[in-house]
């Protein structure tokens, strides 16, 4: 897979080509809807359960095609949501499901922005603006985490995504090895807020850092999330 930077995913070419995006959809029932953490934890598993995929790291996998056409361009993510019937037609398509605490989020392969299937295109994606009924923990210092932005408010939604941008540069730095040890732990993570504080200290460290490209909530360029994995921070000499 490519090596990515912030600068080259502000690219002005990329957008140039034909625009794909990676579809995800969070089950959301009205009677017992997800807890934010555990949307944003299960939108960042099920990126890494895509990537590593054999349909897309196999150079003949029935993904594979897509998704490079889909890292040529902006690695754009939609979050949409479905309950009922909507959400067993959309489990009915080709994808993978993960289920992450009270969250259950499918991934799909790439589609063109312009060319969505019907049952996915008529999916809501307003009303995914979850609450966490407690506070989330702090994880433990082997777990990898991704670190949102404390001072940029965003809906569960837009988050989920900025999650699994910050997963797949993460992925994208680590070595085969650890990629594999990652997996053999069903990508075992934690999505927490920064302090602020800390906020500063991660955007100096090296890491990777997802800048958005300003198309909704949040202005182009902002710093919304770091990836932080122990293999990387040990590459770049511990902060800790």
């Amino acid at each position: 897979m490519p090596a990515d930077t912030p600068a080259r995913m502000q690219d002005a070419s990329r957008d140039e080509g034909r625009q794909y995006a990676l579809p995800l959809v969070i089950r959301v029932d009205r009677a017992a809807p997800p807890a934010r953490t555990d949307a944003l934890e299960g939108a960042a598993r099920a990126v890494l359960r895509f990537l590593a995929d054999p349909r897309v790291t196999e150079a003949d996998g029935e993904w594979a095609a897509a998704a490079r056409a889909w890292e040529d361009a902006r690695i754009r993510k939609v979050v949409r949501r479905a309950r009922g019937a909507a959400w067993e037609r959309a489990s009915a398509l080709p994808g993978i499901t993960v289920v992450s605490g009270s969250a259950e989020v499918r991934v799909y392969p790439p589609v063109p922005v312009d060319d969505w299937p019907a049952d996915l295109a008529r999916l809501q994606v307003s009303g995914t603006d979850f609450e966490d009924p407690q506070p989330p923990g702090e994880p433990a210092a082997w777990r990898p985490v991704l670190w949102l932005n404390p001072e940029l408010p965003m809906t569960a939604g837009k988050a989920m995504a900025q999650a699994g941008h910050g997963v797949q540069l993460a992925w994208w730095r680590l070595s085969p090895r650890t990629r594999s040890e990652w997996r053999d732990l069903d990508f075992d993570l934690a999505v927490r807020v920064a302090g602020k504080a800390q906020w500063a200290e991660l955007l100096a460290s090296g890491l990777p850092v997802v800048t958005d490209g300003g198309f909704t909530e949040v202005a182009p360029g902002s710093a919304t999330v770091v990836a932080d994995h122990p293999a990387l921070r040990a590459a770049l000499g511990s902060l800790r």
